[in-house]
């Protein structure tokens, strides 16, 4: 299993479950952190934390620690090729 805190700066994926314990898996819940959720790393400190992510379109800037209690979907497991068959259907009848 994949944590968040295991992704590189434009490296992306779905949130599977959160993790932690009470006021911290709920402060993760409140800041949208839920699974299903696509959630992409932006960058990150030099010292590699804290980490910067892009989810539901806004910046959120996570500690290491939090992040690595949000375990992702595998990218095996979840293959993005149903979204580029709808993007094809859309754009498919124009030409």
């Amino acid at each position: 299993m994949q944590t968040l805190d295991q992704l590189k700066p434009g490296e992306s994926g779905t949130i599977l479950a959160v993790g932690g314990q009470g006021a911290l898996r709920r402060r993760l819940l409140e800041m949208g952190l839920t699974p299903g959720t696509r959630v992409m790393v932006q960058k990150m400190a030099p010292s590699g934390d804290p980490i910067e992510l892009h989810i539901r379109g806004y910046q959120l800037t996570l500690r290491k620690e939090d992040a690595a209690q949000i375990t992702l979907h595998s990218t095996h497991d979840q293959p993005h090729h149903h979204h580029h068959h709808i993007i094809t259907r859309r754009f498919g009848g124009r030409s």
